[in-house]
């Protein structure tokens, strides 16, 4: 069998097994119509979306667009080269120190995406600098079990041998601490890692008894315990300042992992932390050496995007986000949908129960405008299928109203409602 075969063959496997993610939606525009969050244009027709990680409606603000095009005019479409080549564009730099300040740390450091800042940040403090002892010595890792696939790689690419990775149950920071403890003195330091927001189901760690934990066991490892959090999905949409699961649970990590790209509106991803473990970052994340940063536009738009949420305007959007959760779940339970779990963030996970059922449900409410993320096995666990829906701070009532009304009718269309 040839190599072209072999691919045939896997991608013919993948679409069988009803993952297939190639076939995306081509948004040939925008729709702004007052009384709606704007629209999707597919094949000139509207879409209302809600499956959208644009959390305060922020991707079409004016200030956002003005922050993108006074920084491209600025300094050019993009960055010429890696930052230790050519040198740092002064929006970039800002950015940095806002993020810094937005977050309460020292410094923070500016990534391509979020998913690149993960794999760089995990493996660098996985691995550290150790030359004369094995690393097999050196580094336990712990991870929550449903960590995202980013935290995973992370994990993966700092190729540390089996028994120096552990995994705790979902949310079990129990098991948490029976790990650490049944490890205690076999490893220079220990490094534990785990979402903030888990974007399946919109759960939160509890990230105050997380770091609680991590941190009674500092004196029972030579380096101590470091806490790493990917609150990628919490930023902008978790807390009452959009400040994530930090906030929310009135906790700080070593090192805070987040994203430009969803609640915030922009691009790109970072990391925040004190001035040392950013220092050594500079110096040991491929990622960020080796790659592009995001243009300055983009880091122009992330930038007012910081100041925006700041404001008495992104205080008013976040609140309107919140009240928006609060109407989409009471009114779904009331036309008698369950939920998958009860999510306070803006990830609402619809339970169905039945791949078939799911799959049509997100057909029917696609044919009546409506498009929203269908979830199965392998992605969740068997009998647990889901229609992910994410509301926005940009959603009216309308819109919100419309969808209750045209899932309803898609319910007892496919029979996810009696």
């Amino acid at each position: 069998m040839s190599f072209h075969e072999t691919l045939k063959a896997e991608l013919a496997r993948i679409d069988s097994a009803g993952t297939t993610k190639r076939e995306e939606l081509v948004f040939e525009g925008f729709s702004h119509e007052t009384g709606h969050a704007p629209q999707a244009l597919i094949k000139g027709k509207k879409f209302s979306i809600f499956n959208s990680n644009d959390y305060l409606g922020l991707r079409f603000h004016e200030a956002l667009r003005k922050g993108e095009e006074e920084a491209s005019k600025a300094f050019g479409s993009g960055p010429g080269a890696v930052r230790f080549i050519s040198g740092t564009l002064k929006v970039h730099y800002d950015l940095e120190q806002a993020l810094a300040k937005f977050h309460g740390r020292e410094a923070g450091m500016i990534f391509s995406s979020a998913f690149a800042t993960s794999l760089a940040v995990i493996q660098c403090f996985i691995k550290g600098q150790a030359k004369d002892t094995k690393v097999s010595d050196q580094t336990l890792v712990v991870s929550d079990e449903l960590n995202h696939r980013c935290i995973i790689d992370g994990i993966r690419v700092a190729n540390l041998p089996k028994d120096n990775r552990m995994v705790f149950k979902h949310l079990d920071l129990e098991d948490f601490r029976r790990i650490l403890s049944e490890n205690k003195g076999k490893f220079k330091r220990a490094v534990a890692v785990t979402d903030g927001i888990f974007s399946m189901l919109g759960e939160y760690q509890d990230l105050k008894k997380f770091q609680e934990i991590a941190k009674s066991f500092e004196k029972d490892f030579e380096e101590g315990v470091v806490t790493i959090v990917d609150d990628s999905h919490g930023i902008g949409a978790f807390g009452k300042t959009g400040r994530g699961v930090e906030e929310f649970c009135h906790a700080k990590c070593d090192l805070l992992i987040g994203t430009l790209g969803k609640g915030l509106g922009a691009d790109g991803g970072y990391v925040v932390g004190d001035k040392l473990m950013i220092d050594y970052l500079r110096e040991a994340a491929p990622t960020y050496i080796y790659s592009n940063p995001v243009s300055p536009g983009t880091a122009g738009a992330g930038l007012a995007s910081v100041h925006l949420v700041e404001s008495q305007e992104g205080r008013r959007l976040i609140e309107n986000l919140h009240a928006n959760i609060a109407a989409f779940k009471k009114k779904m339970k009331e036309a008698g949908f369950t939920f998958a779990a009860d999510s306070l963030h803006a990830v609402q996970p619809i339970l169905i129960g039945e791949s078939v059922k799911c799959r049509n449900f997100a057909k029917a409410l696609f044919e009546e405008g409506f498009i929203v993320t269908n979830l199965s096995y392998p992605i969740v666990p068997p009998g647990k299928d889901e229609i992910r829906v994410q509301i926005s701070a940009a959603h009216t009532e309308k819109d919100i109203e419309e969808f209750i009304s045209v899932a309803v009718k898609a319910g007892k269309k496919t029979g996810v409602l009696g």
